[in-house]
């Protein structure tokens, strides 16, 4: 084929998904040229599945993400439907955020962005082939001979590479909701060097709303109240839809149970890797046989449209099956199906080929990002995806990268768990993947990252405004909740709300610590009324767990001390004697850059660390 020059660039951003999206306006945003490359322009941040954003743990990385200076919290308070905060009666280290959005207009508002930021270009076409010079990227080239120069290249390209939806016996080359594959790319990324595997996940029916039976579900409505997800929106997302709930039952299990011969899970049709975490309905009633219902969520697609979600109901099952299956549910008696269920199976890579800047390896100024790192998730995708585009823009302008330690963020823990441990199935975001959970508040997002990019355009006049703003309000809450409380009415608050121990001197913050409530405190004293009450509740538990917060600091003290000794990049493990063979295999394959990171390797145990200590010290 005849190639032809498109131009020159500082970085190309394959993919506009999530992952594609962040990294093109963070990149863009940073003064590179750049321009993003994708299969349909129609398909620009597209939800192919739950049109939600956030959840638990989840939420904790849209904080992060807009404390970072990336877009998806601005377009998800945008496009809100309903928010919720989950997890309230628990602390406030596992505390999330979650919105339903409109799915359409979602994607329009960040084609909208996208469209309208200085530095970046949109082009719709295929990637083919990465091309590369002296064992650096030089480019790319698309299926119609266009070559891109390029100095730096970020590969986002979800779950469309070699895709594949299956249904019962149906197989097709295709992407999510019926968008063509990318079927040329892996061939260029196995020549480079990538170890590529096979990953599924899945999607419900899509059902007409009005031949849903509401009245005979569950309704679920957003709360009020609720900050938003962005640190530079004014005032609350409105709830202007309701959510509803339902379940399976008995017949919908017998449904399932009695036609797994046609189950592409279970005849062998599907044999990749699924998402433990989010399974289908069909894994879900054959993994717990002792649960005699299982909870299905009806959440709606947008406010232009009829369509809803059928959140915990993906299946891979033939039409005929599933049509069964959805109408034995109550509510669903009389539904119509707008679009089948299926599940779709794609190539990603080994993370353990990418350092923690999520550069690969082998090919300098080369990135990867997203659900082509084997994670599943919007949210996930997103966060790997700007930390993509501000590290390409940084080693172009030559600045160090930025790399978030698991005592900093969400988005350090996930990216940390990709490059050390890697992943044998879709990635997702847990709080219990996060050791120092109760530092990594999500209400704490922007006092812990957003000065990391103070000195950055992605450090606007706007959110410079903003981050003083709550850093002037936050000291100013600690202040007046560390002085002392009057005595009398200190008196009569401990009376009402029964706090133990003398009160005489007592400050605010010393009944938060005996169990008062900050709402309780503010009424009965009358103070803080003109505060943002946002910030008066992260005020408060920062009081509440400043005991562990202290604790954590002395863990994370010690966790730095082994961050900060250096491997050497080109150290023979199997010349160290006294590391066991497994340690120096797993050694040999991750290369650690440091002694904290080889300790969190699985298959490296403590003594192995102490060798790698005591050579460390010989070497000196």
């Amino acid at each position: 084929m005849t190639t032809f020059n498109e131009g020159n660039f500082d970085v190309i951003v394959i993919g506009a998904g999530h992952a594609g999206c962040e990294a093109a306006l963070a990149s863009a945003r940073l003064g590179m040229n750049t321009v993003m490359l994708t299969l349909n322009l129609d398909s620009i941040a597209f939800m192919a599945c739950n049109p939600s954003i956030g959840g638990t743990a989840k939420g904790h990385l849209v904080r992060e993400i807009d404390a970072l200076g990336g877009e998806m919290a601005v377009n998800a308070d945008k496009t809100c439907l309903q928010i919720r905060m989950l997890n309230e009666g628990k602390g406030e280290a596992v505390q999330s955020l979650r919105c339903q959005c409109d799915k359409n207009a979602y994607h329009r508002e960040m084609k909208r962005t996208l469209e309208n930021t200085q530095n970046l270009h949109i082009v719709q076409g295929e990637c083919k082939k990465i091309l590369t010079r002296g064992g650096k990227v030089c480019g790319v080239e698309t299926t119609y001979g266009g070559v891109f120069g390029a100095k730096a290249v970020i590969v986002a390209t979800g779950v469309y590479l070699n895709a594949e939806t299956v249904t019962g016996e149906h197989r097709q080359k295709s992407g999510p909701s019926g968008f063509a594959p990318a079927n040329y790319l892996t061939k260029s990324l196995v020549k480079l060097g990538f170890n590529v595997r096979r990953f599924k996940t899945g999607t419900p029916a899509r059902l007409d709303g009005r031949t849903v039976d509401y009245g005979s579900c569950i309704k679920q409505d957003g709360e009020s109240g609720v900050p938003a997800f962005s640190f530079l929106t004014d005032g609350q997302p409105q709830n202007l839809r309701e959510c509803y709930i339902t379940y399976t039952n008995a017949e919908t299990h017998g449904v399932i149970l009695d036609n797994l011969d046609r189950s592409p899970l279970y005849n062998g049709e599907i044999t990749s890797t699924g998402p433990r975490y989010c399974p289908s309905i069909e894994t879900k009633v054959v993994r717990f046989k002792d649960k005699e219902r299982h909870q299905i969520f009806l959440e709606p697609e947008g406010a232009d449209t009829n369509e809803v979600y059928v959140q915990g109901m993906s299946s891979s099952m033939p039409h005929d099956i599933q049509k069964e299956m959805y109408r034995s549910v109550k509510g669903l008696e009389n539904c119509e199906i707008m679009r089948y269920a299926y599940a779709i199976e794609y190539d990603c890579i080994d993370t353990l080929d990418i350092l923690p800047t999520l550069e690969f390896k082998k090919v300098k100024n080369l990135y990867t990002a997203g659900q082509i790192n084997g994670t599943s998730g919007y949210e996930e995708a997103a966060a790997q995806g700007l930390i993509a585009g501000i590290n390409a823009a940084f080693k172009l302008s030559g600045r160090p990268p930025l790399v978030l330690g698991r005592d900093e963020a969400y988005i350090g823990v996930l990216i940390d768990d990709l490059v050390t441990k890697g992943t044998e199935e879709p990635y997702r975001m847990m709080t219990s993947r996060a050791e120092y959970a109760i530092a990594l508040r999500q209400d704490t997002a922007d006092f812990r990252l957003t000065e990391k990019i103070a000195d950055t355009p992605l450090f606007t006049a706007e959110r410079a405004k903003r981050f003083k703003e709550r850093k002037d309000n936050f000291e100013e809450i600690l202040t007046v909740l560390n002085g002392r409380a009057n005595a009398e009415k200190a008196a009569e608050f401990s009376q009402k709300y029964g706090i133990s121990g003398g009160v005489s001197g007592i400050s605010y913050s010393d009944l938060i610590r005996r169990g008062a409530k900050i709402a309780d405190i503010c009424e009965h004293f009358e103070i803080l009324s003109d505060k943002p009450q946002d910030i008066v509740k992260t005020c408060e538990a920062t009081i509440k767990y400043e005991g562990y917060l202290n604790k954590n600091s002395a863990q994370i003290e010690r966790f730095k001390k082994l961050e900060a000794k250096k491997l050497p990049p080109d150290i023979n493990y199997s010349q160290i004697n006294g590391l066991r063979l497994e340690a120096r295999e797993k050694l040999e394959r991750v290369r650690p850059l440091t002694l904290g990171q080889a300790g969190r390797i699985s298959g490296v145990n403590p003594a192995d660390v102490t060798v790698l200590m005591v050579y460390l010290a010989t070497q000196k």
